[in-house]
């Protein structure tokens, strides 16, 4: 009896001990499980940012292809504007070189001295009057030769009036162009898109329009981006001249975090 009692209680301890172990190795079992979901939500998690970064570096590379393409666009249209103008300059000099030279003013003492010749003639002799018809004529083609001559500078006088534009509007070009960017938002990138677009200059930004403000977002791809970093106040004060008001209103201008 007493045999069986103890064979009973070691079934017990057994069965309890078991039990404990089993349940310390189903949690942990469980523990690792809930590890692994873990794990893999992240690695999923990770996925995604993945594909999104790739996406993105793909837009943005597209995005800088385009602005490439249309900053080489814009550089070479100057280039052929300003092919284009040179020869109508040299044209241009070369047409005032022409028509300086001609000066029509020795042809009226040549008629002058001619003309009293008839008139000896007559008091002379009829003989010599005849001989004198020959010299009258003489100063009359003098004349007809000598008209067209005097012609010329008054055509080629709109000619150098063409010419006159061309200097002054070359003037302005030799300008020395601002430092765009010092203002907040311009970088060299930026920086040579608005030189293509031929901005070199703070008051020329600080007197934009709308329509202007328009055109350059669309060029450079912008959405509100000038009147959100304040393009045109920045401008306003560096081409007053106001370098205080300036480093007061935008005081990151010139530092690292300019753009």
């Amino acid at each position: 009896m007493g045999t069986f009692f103890y064979v009973i209680l070691a079934f017990l301890v057994g069965v309890l001990v078991g039990w404990f172990i089993w349940g310390r190795l189903r949690g942990e079992l469980d523990s690792l499980r809930g590890d692994l979901d873990r794990t893999r939500s992240e690695r999923d998690r990770l996925r995604t940012d993945s594909n999104r970064l790739t996406g993105e570096l793909d837009a943005c590379g597209k995005t800088r292809a385009d602005l490439e393409r249309r900053l080489r666009e814009a550089q070479a249209a100057p280039a052929s504007a300003s092919g284009t103008a040179k020869p109508a300059a040299l044209m241009s000099t070369a047409e005032t070189a022409k028509s300086a030279p001609v000066k029509p003013a020795p042809a009226k003492p040549a008629a002058a001295k001619t003309a009293p010749a008839p008139a000896k003639a007559v008091a002379m002799a009829p003989a010599k009057s005849v001989a004198s018809k020959p010299a009258a004529a003489k100063p009359a083609a003098a004349k007809a030769v000598a008209m067209p001559k005097a012609a010329a500078p008054a055509k080629a006088a709109p000619a150098a009036k063409k010419a006159a534009p061309a200097t002054k509007s070359a003037a302005p070009a030799s300008a020395k162009p601002d430092n765009l960017r010092r203002l907040i938002g311009i970088g060299p990138v930026n920086e040579k898109v608005l030189k293509a677009q031929g901005v070199t200059s703070f008051a020329q930004i600080a007197a934009w329009t709308p329509a202007d403000i328009k055109r350059i977002e669309d060029v450079m791809n912008f959405d509100g981006r000038i009147a959100r970093e304040r393009w045109i106040e920045q401008a306003k004060l560096l081409a007053a001249g106001n370098e205080t008001e300036f480093a007061k209103q935008f005081p990151t201008a010139g530092t690292a975090s300019n753009t």
